[in-house]
């Protein structure tokens, strides 16, 4: 095989030919290995966005350089010429190079190394391996999603999709984001958690696409509920069953502090503390109690029945909402009956918003639907951002999430 070829071969520039490599005076305290290359034939006078063949306009701005691998431990870069084209489409143009990106100043073999390794690691240790700044990482991987997103539809044959919120920041800075229960992946995310927001969202979708929609899971939320119902109008919304178990636990606390605060004006001060002391095991699951919480449950029981009685509420819904969707739908008419007449105001509370989101509860214990899938995506988002020490914008996070959760993380060049 020919020398050049070898190079060509070895640096990942097909379809360019290696015209000469040398090594350069030392920058930044290390040697360069500079590689002048120039577009084989077939890839000449292309223009830089649509690759359609066009005239020459004039020779450009002189030489370019864009970053490389690394070969060994030698910072290498390519460097060739930049002529302009003129294109029916995008006018005056550079002409597109096959080893790059339009715009890039890294080769694509650089720019899907960046990407693999920062959904593995994080940004900081990417930067230290590859030689380049955090902020160069985030550019790259923004500019690797948008290129992996052209000429592939995300939002193509959504049929139940899971909607939700997620903290990103201090602030209230919030992502609204949408996941395909089908595929099991991130299919949108934009800044934002409101009306107008996940409007965006069905708007990007389509009136078309949207009559598709037939189930829909949420958390409740009045915000998703109306914007779904206005769009969607023939999807069968589901309220995720974890939520009204939320609801309870957050019900039970509520009774908690009552008795709490009732013992502490009465000057029972001992009751107080056990009652304090009492929150994670009215929480935890009870087959998951430990001796000394089992114990605290019995003390419960014997000495104050109304946070008892809270607490045996929190269990059967809890169970009610496991079992299969008939036999859950009798028990919950049992238990809003009682809770209802359980004289916990709380619970009373509670019962009130289960009648209002009946239907949703329903469908999600029919259809077997909740938001677990999206809940763990969210756990996932929030590693991405634990892993690369947190993100100045959404919008690197957003494409970050994108390459990891939505299927657009390219492999390692040349394992394909």
């Amino acid at each position: 095989m020919r020398g050049v070829r070898v190079w060509a071969r070895v640096l990942g520039v097909e379809g360019a030919v290696v015209q000469d490599v040398r090594l350069e005076e030392p920058q930044d305290g290390a040697e360069c290995l500079m590689v002048s290359v120039r577009p084989g034939w077939g890839e000449r006078g292309r223009c830089g966005i649509c690759r359609r063949r066009c005239p020459g306009f004039d020779s450009g701005g002189g030489l370019r350089r864009w970053r490389a691998l690394d070969l060994g431990t030698t910072k290498t870069y390519l460097e060739a010429t930049a002529p302009r084209v003129r294109c029916p489409e995008h006018g005056v143009i550079v002409a597109g190079v096959p080893w790059a990106g339009h715009d890039a100043r890294s080769t694509r073999s650089f720019d899907d190394t960046v990407a693999w390794l920062a959904t593995h690691c994080s940004k900081s240790a990417v930067g230290v391996l590859l030689r380049v700044g955090w902020r160069t990482v985030g550019r790259i991987i923004t500019g690797v999603v948008a290129e992996a997103e052209e000429g592939r539809d995300r939002l193509d044959g959504l049929r139940r999709i899971g909607i939700d919120e997620i903290s990103h920041r201090k602030g209230h800075r919030y992502l609204t984001v949408v996941v395909d229960h089908d595929s099991g992946r991130l299919v949108w995310a934009a800044p934002g958690r409101d009306t107008a927001t996940l409007g965006r969202f069905f708007d990007a979708l389509g009136d078309d696409r949207c009559e598709q929609i037939r189930l829909a899971s949420a958390d409740g939320a009045p915000w998703i509920k109306g914007v779904v119902a206005r769009r969607c109008p023939r999807a069968t919304q589901c309220m995720d069953p974890f939520h009204v178990v939320a609801w309870a636990t957050d019900a039970l606390d509520a009774v908690r502090r009552e008795v709490w605060r009732a013992a502490r004006k009465a000057g029972q001060t001992a009751v107080a503390g056990e009652l304090k002391g009492a929150r994670f095991a009215l929480w935890t699951n009870p087959e998951r109690l430990t001796e000394g919480q089992q114990r605290r449950l019995a003390g419960i029981k014997r000495t104050n029945e109304p946070l008892y009685r809270a607490y045996l509420l929190k269990e059967q819904l809890r169970t009610a909402l496991q079992m299969p969707a008939h036999a859950a739908m009798n028990l919950l008419v049992g238990w809003l009956s009682w809770a209802r007449r359980s004289r916990l105001a709380p619970f009373v509370d509670l019962a009130r918003k289960i009648d209002e989101h009946w239907d949703q509860i329903a469908a999600s214990l029919t259809h077997g639907l909740s938001n677990a899938r999206i809940e763990s995506m969210n756990t996932k988002i929030r590693l991405i951002t634990r892993r690369s020490f947190g993100f100045h914008g959404p919008e690197a996070l957003i494409a970050l999430a994108m390459l990891s959760l939505g299927g657009l993380c390219p492999p390692l060049p040349g394992r394909a």
